[in-house]
């Protein structure tokens, strides 16, 4: 104050503002000036500065001279906050005018979100200072009641007069800042009992309560004269209520029913001649159950000034842990109680151990926690661990944990937020066993590359990885089997056997066993994966269709004995059920019954008798047929025992029924074939002799054999019947199978007739299970073979219709088709043996034409050549019907073979007109073919360039070394005009006068050298032509190995 009286405000902070560190305080000093109110505004700026703005309203409070100035602080609606300074009366309620609770005491500024302490009741003994939070690390002290040392705030007693007890006055702190403080000096005096005591103070349902207690206490040594009654502490006493019902005398001043917290001595006391040393204490009192309390201080003889007040209780702030949160929970009753907070996962999180616990305790922090929550599939920690965030689309999180959501897997999408699992893509799929993080696959493509490799009944399957496997490792494959029939397929039977399963293979192979013979069967090579079972595709395959060959033979049923005799055993059986080809023979395996050690004997009928036996003797016999693929199982085992003695009246006796029966048997025989005979004379005489007559007069015309077109008989029997021999199958023995053909296999075999000597013969066989148009045009080929006799043309030994199979004998060929038999021995023939091969071939030709025959596919490959180099014309069977829907202009003959067009003539390919000139041209290429060993004709052109080329003239060239007049008269049998080629007879003419003049083969042409013969008076330019012929011929193939 100032002489006037009037109070002045003075600011602590500069006018720029001060900068506030987390948790300091801005400290500010009221007092009063002349004539009104000071207004001092604190606010903070975005930086966390603070500022201090003051104004002066009129109207000002004089103040008289000791008169204290009450400061009111209170928190605008803008979050300003006002310092007011007016005169103070003692009696003026505090209440009036004030801020609601949970504003006052808020003047402590602070940056930052650490954890801080909120005054309960601040007793500053500062008046016009406001005391500040302080910091705490871990706990939180709680407001209980706002007082400053107002008379309303404090009741003071004494057991002396009012002289003695506490009083409100003013002092300095150290650093001589003026403060207000509550003091008591009655040192002099014996017997003091001083109490103070503070208003009623809610206890808002905490069980401990702390006081924080500033004083300072003078030294009684440092008093002189002082009694023995001087004290140096002072007691510090709380009384529970229900309710502000406390009174002047009521509850009484004595230590009961006040309860004692302790009593307080400073830690340092200070003498006259020291500044004041202000003592801070802290106690705690508990468990309070009441609705509120006291607070009181008891003086017995001691100077002391209490400077501050401060009661607050402990708590444990809420808190997020292990994604579970934890409520705001007080401490217990004692200081070293842990008070239990029951905790509760946090949104889209899930328990993953139970009981959520924490404790919290006696200073307000948490320890042991117990159980956990973690984050559900869907969703990722967020914002340090207290946070489960959905994932967003086009991510996932499979699993709890504390684990990120992740990006979808190949071939799979999340079209929405909180996705546990990406769904895959259509045509894509997950197999049971798979993880919701793998990435989606598909089935796999068809296996490549199926090999089948036939073994008479058996068939063995290899094939490679599909292109595709689908995206998976657990590839395996089923091999599904189909038995062919007449055009349709069924699954077959039981029986076949594939090894080592049918189901779920990893090895890419499998052998098939136990087929039929002569069958057609398709086989199914399907890739499946782990997913095949999801996809409502069926699993892709690769077919193999094949024929199985000749099998051995099914056993023999049962043997029977017909007759014993004491050395003898006269035994009979029946034909395997499944003989698979042609019986052979039949093995008799005979031995001593319990002996090892057998005997064998050969049977060519189903009947045999086995001599030199002993008497009395039991044996044991099995039967087993053999045909050309080996031997069949063997019979049941069957024990018959020879006789002790020879009976002849016997033997004639056992021996008159069967001689009665044949005579019977062999007597109808003899009727029924008369019978037959006569019907059958009847009838070629009748109806059918007219047309049997013509058809006889077509090659039995004088002079010449006219071919006959065996598909003029309705009846293929007929026709092979008439034009072809019919051979026993005993004089047919097969040795070896040595190639397949059209219509089944090709065997090596002996032919023995009787008076003729027995020759080497190849054996074709028509496959079990073939169509009707199959076995018509394989007894075509033999009517066809059956009409020829030439010397280069194949000659046919007969037929065998009655058999099955249905066999062709044909003369043994030791050298096979002409243009393998040439590659094999390539360069090793000279131009004279080559042209003599030529010869043969063009001596064939001539038969056939003059028959009128037109081959149709003249070609190295069918010419047959035998051991003394002698060519023959074969292949016969094929047809004369052209495929009009193949995009590559080939010829098709029934069976389905194709014909390449690179051997046949330009107008046979455009109009489908065959004639000997078209064989001629053909022949023309043969004659390329032979000069050339084996090479192919316009090497690997496409069958469209080959056509593109012929039909703008242009010619092949002349082989390596090969003579001119030879490749003239290529270029002859190649002329466009087919009336201009020349024909077989004049062919074998100019060959053979080649041969006698050896001399005329040493000229070589030279496809540059332009010497070439004119052709034709007719073509003017066309020996240019040719040679241009040539010349593209060779620039169009230069890059293929031709020989020029």
């Amino acid at each position: 104050l100032n002489e006037g009286g009037v109070a002045y405000v003075t600011d602590s902070l500069s006018e720029g503002g001060v900068s506030l560190d987390e948790g300091e305080v801005a400290y500010v000093t009221v007092s009063l000036s002349e004539g009104g109110v000071v207004y001092v505004t604190f606010s903070l700026n975005e930086g966390g500065v603070a500022y201090v703005t003051d104004s002066l309203s009129e109207g000002g409070v004089s103040l008289d001279e000791g008169e204290v100035a009450y400061v009111t602080v209170s928190l605008s609606e803008g979050g300003v906050v006002y310092v007011t300074a007016s005169p103070c009366h003692w009696l003026r309620p505090y209440v009036a005018n004030q801020a609601p609770d949970e504003t006052r005491f808020r003047i402590a500024l602070h940056v930052g979100s650490f954890m801080m302490d909120y005054l309960l009741v601040l007793c500053s003994l500062l008046l016009p200072v406001v005391s500040a939070v302080e910091a705490s690390n871990s706990l939180h002290m709680i407001l209980l009641h706002p007082l400053t040392f107002h008379a309303s705030h404090f009741s003071i007693f004494s057991s002396l007069d009012l002289s003695s007890q506490w009083e409100e006055v003013s002092g300095y702190d150290n650093f001589m800042n003026p403060i207000r403080t509550y003091q008591v000096c009655n040192v002099l005096e014996p017997n003091q009992n001083n109490w103070l005591r503070t208003d009623f103070i809610p206890r808002r349902g905490v069980l401990r309560v702390y006081v924080e207690l500033k004083f300072s206490v003078r030294d009684c040594a440092s008093i002189p004269s002082i009694p023995g009654s001087c004290k140096e502490t002072f007691n510090l006493f709380y009384y529970e209520s229900d309710g502000d019902t406390a009174t002047e005398n009521s509850p009484p001043w004595r230590e009961n029913p006040y309860v004692k917290v302790d009593t307080i001595a400073p830690d340092e006391s200070f003498s006259l001649l020291e500044s004041g040393i202000v003592n801070t204490k802290l106690r705690s009192f508990g468990p309070l159950s009441k609705a509120g309390f006291y607070l009181a201080f008891q003086d017995l003889g001691a100077c002391i000034s209490l400077v501050s007040v401060r009661v607050f209780f402990k708590k444990c702030s809420t808190t997020i842990a292990s994604f579970a949160v934890f409520p705001e929970t007080a401490t217990g009753a004692e200081a070293t109680s842990l008070v239990i907070a029951t905790g509760a996962c946090v949104p889209n999180a899930v328990e993953v151990s139970v009981p959520l616990k924490l404790y919290c305790n006696g200073d307000g922090e948490w320890m042991v926690p117990v159980g956990s929550c973690t984050c559900m599939p869907g969703f990722e920690p967020a914002k340090k661990d207290t946070q489960c965030q959905a994932c967003t689309p086009g991510s996932f999180k499979s699993k709890q944990g504390e684990g990120f959501c992740i990006p979808c897997p190949p071939f799979s999408r999340a079209t929405s937020a909180a996705s546990g699992v990406c769904p895959c893509q259509n045509g894509y799929y997950r197999a049971d066993g798979d993880s919701p993080d793998s990435p989606c696959t598909t089935i796999p493509s068809a296996p490549l590359s199926v090999i089948s490799s036939i073994n008479e009944t058996s068939v063995f399957l290899e094939w490679a990885e599909p292109r595709d496997s689908g995206g998976r490792s657990d590839l395996v494959y089923n091999v599904v089997c189909k038995k062919c029939e007449h055009g349709a397929c069924v699954r077959c039977d039981d029986n076949v056997e594939v090894a080592p399963r049918r189901l779920g293979l990893a090895e890419r192979q499998a052998a098939v066993r136990n087929l039929q013979a002569h069958t057609h069967y398709s086989f199914e090579i399907q890739a499946v994966n782990g997913v095949s079972s999801k996809s409502p595709v069926t699993p892709r395959y690769a077919t193999v269709n094949i024929t199985t060959n000749q099998a051995a033979p099914s056993a023999v049923p049962t043997v029977h004995l017909m007759r014993s005799t004491a050395s003898t055993l006269s035994l009979s059986w029946l034909p395997p059920e499944r003989p698979n080809g042609v019986i052979l023979d039949y093995e008799i395996k005979y031995q001593e019954q319990g002996e090892s050690f057998s005997h064998t004997v050969t049977a060519q009928t189903s009947s045999a008798r086995v001599e030199g036996l002993k008497t009395g003797t039991v044996y044991t016999v099995q039967v087993r047929a053999r045909t050309v693929a080996g031997y069949g199982s063997y019979s049941h085992p069957v024990d018959y025992s020879t006789s002790l003695h020879d009976d002849p009246e016997r033997s004639v006796q056992d021996q008159l029924p069967l001689i009665i029966g044949s005579a019977l048997a062999g007597f109808v025989v003899i009727v029924a074939t008369v019978v037959i005979a006569v019907l059958c004379l009847r009838r070629q005489r009748t109806g059918s002799e007219l047309e049997y007559t013509e058809k006889l007069q077509q090659y039995v015309s004088p002079g010449a054999k006219v071919y006959i077109d065996p598909f003029t008989y309705e009846d293929p029997n007929e026709a092979v019947h008439e034009f072809a021999r019919e051979i026993d199958i005993s004089c047919v023995k097969i040795e070896e199978v040595i190639g397949a053909g059209e219509f089944g296999e090709v065997c090596r075999g002996r032919l023995k007739q009787p008076g003729r000597k027995e020759v080497a013969v190849a054996i074709k066989t028509l496959k079990a299970g073939y169509t009707e148009c199959q076995r018509r045009d394989f007894l075509a080929e033999a009517s066809i073979m059956g009409q020829f006799d030439h010397p280069n043309v194949i000659h046919l030994e007969g037929v065998l219709t009655r058999s099955c199979p249905v066999l062709i004998v044909t003369e043994f060929m030791e050298n096979g088709a002409l243009d393998s038999f040439l590659r094999l021995n390539d360069g090793g023939f000279t131009v004279t043996q080559l042209v003599g091969m030529l010869r043969g071939i063009a001596a064939g030709m001539k038969y056939l034409s003059d028959m009128n025959y037109v081959h149709r596919d003249l070609a190295a490959r069918n010419v047959l050549v035998n051991s003394n180099l002698v060519c023959k014309v074969s292949d016969f069977g094929l047809s004369r019907f052209l495929d009009e829907n193949s995009s590559d202009p080939t010829y098709t003959s029934s069976l389905g073979g194709k014909i390449p067009i690179r051997w046949t003539a330009p107008e046979a390919i455009a109009f489908r007109k065959f004639t000997t000139a078209s064989d001629v041209w053909s022949y023309g290429i043969v004659m390329w073919e032979v000069m050339s060993f084996g090479e192919r004709p316009y090497w690997d052109m496409s069958n469209q360039d080959v056509m593109n080329a012929v039909e703008q003239d242009y010619r092949l060239p002349p082989p390596m070394d090969c003579p001119a007049v030879l490749h003239q008269l290529m270029l002859e049998c190649w002329l466009k005009e087919r009336n201009a080629r020349p024909r077989f007879a004049h062919i074998v003419s100019t060959l053979d006068k080649l041969l006698r003049n050896a001399a005329s083969l040493k000229t070589l042409t030279s496809a540059h050298s332009g010497d070439l013969y004119r052709i034709g008076g007719t073509l003017p330019g066309h020996q240019r032509k040719s040679l241009g012929g040539v010349q593209d011929m060779r620039q169009m193939s230069q890059t293929l190995p031709i020989r020029v």
